[in-house]
């Protein structure tokens, strides 16, 4: 679906993996609704799986970033300002945990895994909105992923459930914070995807099969049902729509 809600606006889209991603999917329903994009992607090993995507997208900008290197950090807002001089959205999509502490219990998790998941998971939308919000001059839109596990407990989701417990308290005091200036600050909580990272959970097969038959939809939702709603949060239909978890579930999270 081609559409103009987003003709004339400027997003960054952090977080994009290879096209079965779900910022991929994002980005997509960005690019349809007329938005110009800027592309990163996290090292030159995922470079080869993004360009693409960045390709298809006809992204004006395309730079590494690793969230956790403050010179490309700064580099990709330079070029923005740059090139734009303005930003109207940010999309931040980015998580990891060390293998062994994701796979582990809560109890057992290190303090060093902890402070790496928090701090690419968390800590980086700080990072990147304080740079974003310059940009923002006549407010704007910074949207992050979240997922259920983050309110209930979710079986083999272990340390990422606190993780992003944390980033949803995040996106409220970022809300708060960023108001008066009219940017507003949301969290998706999509359903289970097959992604990349999704399969980095373990059982995940499980967790897939156990979403169809409990969503009220009886469905899984789609790269597509997710940029949707996304596209719909950036834009200015959303205008006085901030510190929400949206779910894109099926319905899954109301059902006990």
């Amino acid at each position: 679906m081609t559409h103009t809600l987003l003709k004339g606006k400027r997003g960054l889209v952090v977080g994009i993996a290879n096209e079965h991603s779900i910022a991929a999917g994002c980005a997509n329903a960005f690019r349809n609704a007329g938005a110009d994009l800027a592309v990163t992607y996290a090292n030159a090993t995922s470079k080869p799986y993004v360009a693409p995507v960045a390709e298809a997208l006809e992204a004006a900008i395309f730079l590494p970033l690793n969230v956790q290197d403050d010179a490309e950090t700064a580099a990709v807002f330079d070029r923005i300002a740059s090139d734009w001089g303005r930003l109207d959205f940010l999309l931040h999509s980015v998580a990891f945990c060390p293998r062994d502490d994701l796979h582990g219990p809560v109890s057992q998790c290190s303090k060093e895994g902890f402070a790496e998941a928090m701090d690419i998971s968390v800590h980086s939308l700080i990072r990147l909105t304080k740079l974003a919000v310059p940009l923002m001059t006549d407010g704007g839109s910074i949207l992050t992923m979240s997922y259920y596990g983050a309110e209930k407990v979710v079986d083999n989701y272990n340390i990422m459930g606190p993780v992003k417990s944390a980033l949803e308290g995040t996106v409220r005091y970022l809300a708060a914070e960023l108001g008066p200036r009219q940017i507003r600050v949301n969290a998706l909580s999509p359903g289970p995807v097959q992604t990349r990272a999704g399969s980095g959970i373990a059982h995940f097969d499980a967790l897939i099969n156990d979403a169809r038959k409990r969503a009220p939809t009886r469905s899984l939702v789609s790269l597509e049902d997710i940029g949707h709603v996304a596209t719909g949060l950036v834009s200015d239909l959303s205008a006085k729509v901030t510190g929400d978890i949206t779910y894109v579930d099926g319905g899954y999270h109301v059902v006990a």
